[in-house]
């Protein structure tokens, strides 16, 4: 995996936005553990790709650093060999004074390649630590992301176990709702009460039906009453009067 792509992947992922990615989740839990499983992945992936290229990074700085410490030796040297050349040139050796110049001359020479070799390495170390840099923070943003990720899973589990303990007490309730006409007691209370209104019906049948045969005692009686007198009439006797002067 290239630096690119692995940055590319970190900033795509620490730039998701969780609550907007649930929001549109047909199932929100599936959704956090894919990409709690994703994020996991990539986070495995960018510490590794980042180690690689901190490794690259430090091979270049020690290169530099060799670079710098062999421009500063050849350096030395060819100040040694400028010295001894004079030395000798004073001393009137000619030719063993030119010798060391020569030698001065080598030194310098490879003094200018070290250091031409270290300003080349300069801006690639530069670029380098910057790349890292940028790593190191989108791999902390994409741990951040993660634990963010299993704080919602966590809360979202707990809200659904709540709001299932809720359906089921609702549930509960609402199968124990007398007052409901259509739950079975309703129905048998209903029941009850036209059984009620029917033996009330009756009640009052037969108190209309006993009032009736007082009345005909009543009347039986006056008929009594009646044949009495009749008979009396008969058998030749006055008929008394029904009151009697006071």
């Amino acid at each position: 995996m290239t630096k690119q792509s692995i940055f590319g992947r970190i900033s795509t992922l620490v730039r998701a936005n969780i609550n907007s990615l649930l929001d549109s989740a047909e199932d929100p839990q599936k959704m956090i553990d894919q990409l709690v499983r994703d994020y996991t992945n990539n986070i495995a992936d960018a510490e590794s790709a980042i180690a690689e290229t901190i490794g690259n990074l430090r091979l270049l700085e020690r290169d530099h650093e060799e670079d710098v410490q062999s421009a500063n030796e050849w350096g030395n040297k060819a100040l040694a060999a400028s010295r001894k050349a004079d030395e000798l040139r004073s001393g009137g050796h000619t030719a063993d004074a030119d010798k060391f110049d020569s030698l001065a001359k080598v030194a310098l020479q490879r003094q200018i390649s070290s250091e031409r070799e270290a300003r080349a390495a300069e801006p690639q170390i530069a670029a380098q630590t910057e790349i890292v840099e940028k790593l190191k923070s989108g791999l902390n943003g994409m741990k951040d992301k993660l634990g963010e990720l299993k704080n919602k899973r966590s809360e979202l589990l707990a809200r659904a176990k709540v709001a299932e303990a809720q359906t089921k007490v609702q549930d509960a309730v609402s199968s124990i709702n007398v007052l409901d006409p259509t739950s079975e007691l309703g129905r048998f209370e209903d029941k009850i009460r036209r059984q009620e209104a029917i033996a009330q019906g009756k009640a009052e049948i037969a108190a209309s039906s006993l009032d009736a045969q007082f009345e005909s005692l009543e009347d039986l009686g006056e008929l009594t009453e009646v044949e009495a007198r009749l008979a009396e009439l008969k058998s030749g006797g006055a008929s008394r009067p029904a009151l009697e002067s006071q």
